[in-house]
């Protein structure tokens, strides 16, 4: 499996809250956020993550440079406008012909669920993509998954409505046809991720919600103290 993260972001909202570190080094279980994440990806047994960086934070590149997984590894440092500019930037390193999973620096989830995650898209040869759904909500500006009893996405939504009851959890597992949707969002100026996600519905691709028990998106210094103690397993 190939998994490309976007640790690009400036995280002005952890440094307006007292933090120093570029946000993908803030430290969760000991070590780096984004070195944490790169050996989760790595103990499943990735055969290359693609990484991008803001050049403005260059130790999160050389963070990751420092790094020895058994997976290739491939860092691009690039200043972009948002989450789905850093995918279209990502996009020329991703293997083509192949799946691929897309997450973000800031995404903390349970090993053990992200594993199955991925092992059931890998036995689903029916489906588009997978993504990542919880009903744990956190997030200022929640996109809203509409899905049937069976799973699959009808909608991505900006607003609550009834009987609507998970949020994205910014996590995609993809097949190789959505790279052309993100050329072409790109090329017609779309620039936010949650269009992209509407864009994939529109061209007809079938994606199925696959619910995590919790995602936390790690913004504000108060959501890394829940994240900690949520891998700590104080938090279940």
């Amino acid at each position: 499996m190939n998994y490309a993260i976007i640790a690009a972001g400036e995280g002005s909202r952890m440094s307006g809250g007292g933090e120093i570190r570029p946000k993908p080094l803030v430290e969760l279980d000991g070590q780096p956020m984004i070195s944490r994440l790169v050996g989760i990806l790595d103990s499943l047994g990735a055969e290359k993550i693609s990484v991008i960086t803001n050049p403005a934070m260059p130790d999160v590149a050389a963070t990751l440079r420092a790094l020895k997984p058994a997976a290739r590894l491939n860092v691009i440092e690039k200043s972009t406008r948002g989450s789905m500019e850093s995918f279209h930037a990502l996009a020329p390193d991703i293997d083509a012909g192949k799946p691929f999973c897309l997450l973000t620096a800031d995404s903390v989830f349970r090993p053990e669920e992200f594993s199955q995650f991925i092992a059931d898209f890998e036995a689903d040869t029916d489906s588009d993509g997978y993504m990542a759904v919880t009903t744990y909500i956190a997030d200022e500006k929640p996109l809203y998954v509409a899905a049937t009893s069976e799973g699959d996405i009808t909608g991505f939504l900006d607003n609550a409505v009834p009987g609507v009851r998970y949020v994205s959890g910014g996590i995609y597992m993809l097949r190789p046809a959505a790279l052309e949707i993100l050329a072409d969002c790109a090329a017609a100026g779309v620039t936010r991720m949650r269009d992209f996600q509407r864009a994939l519905i529109a061209s007809g691709m079938h994606l199925k919600a696959w619910q995590f028990t919790k995602i936390i998106d790690v913004d504000h210094p108060s959501d890394l103290a829940e994240a900690r103690r949520f891998t700590s397993g104080c938090d279940t």
